[in-house]
């Protein structure tokens, strides 16, 4: 007998943004189709830079996922009268042919502008694919607490600034994308121990053990809006 209901059953689908390592991506990976993040599945890791290790984690998965690369100089470079927007716009094609339930930046070191978001709230059709039926979540990690420390090395920025006083705690959030840079609606925000003469590195490694705890919590969270799963273990 046919499931009645086989979008209730369907694995949730996720396509994962990187730049680098891909720790973050490891925790998804790691979590898809258990109990923290059950019923899901990755559909496509895209990096914006070659050699990202991240890539070879995606395809040296079992079952491998799907990888593709797209970088901004090189598609400038190939693409003459280009811009950075048309770049954007031709990385949302490639993930929404992958047909995701939600995006998730997991350390993709782009700033990704308006038209991108567009493309996946439904507001922008790109000729040739196909409409999408309802808005698909973006969203990112990013190491530092809403409103403290905005943009790129905020790792560095946040610890120095703890060191010297001027602020007195510091953490890590999971939040909506919007084209104002890390000012989303936080899903998820948590405060990490930092300790006044420790060296950077043993901050960092905490943070990053906060970062994988995180990333998968938002993840389900955002699934959960669009298919929550049958049960608690994700089994039917």
């Amino acid at each position: 007998m046919e499931d009645p209901n086989p979008a209730a059953t369907s694995p949730r689908r996720l396509a994962v943004l990187i730049s680098g390592a891909g720790t973050n991506l490891q925790a998804l990976i790691d979590a898809q189709n258990t109990s923290s993040l059950p019923n899901t599945r990755i559909v496509l890791v895209l990096s914006n830079r070659k050699n990202a290790r991240g890539l070879i984690r995606a395809s040296t998965a079992l079952p491998p996922i799907p990888t593709a690369y797209l970088g901004l100089q090189p598609f400038i470079k190939s693409n003459p009268g280009k811009t950075r927007e048309d770049y954007d716009v031709e990385v949302a094609r490639i993930v929404l042919r992958a047909k995701p339930d939600a995006v998730v930046c997991a350390g993709w070191m782009h700033i990704v502008s308006e038209g991108f978001l567009n493309v996946f709230k439904g507001t922008r059709v790109l000729e040739g694919e196909e409409v999408l039926a309802r808005e698909v979540s973006v969203i990112n990690i990013h190491p530092a607490l809403f409103g403290q420390f905005d943009g790129a090395h905020a790792i560095e920025r946040g610890f120095e600034a703890f060191q010297k006083g001027e602020v007195d705690e510091l953490g890590v959030m999971v939040h909506r994308v919007v084209k104002e840079v890390d000012r989303g609606e936080p899903l998820i925000q948590r405060r990490v121990e930092v300790v006044k003469g420790e060296a950077i590195e043993a901050y960092e490694e905490r943070l990053h053990k906060v970062e994988w705890e995180i990333i998968v919590e938002a993840t389900r969270i955002v699934l959960d809006e669009v298919q929550p799963p049958l049960s608690s273990d994700g089994s039917s």
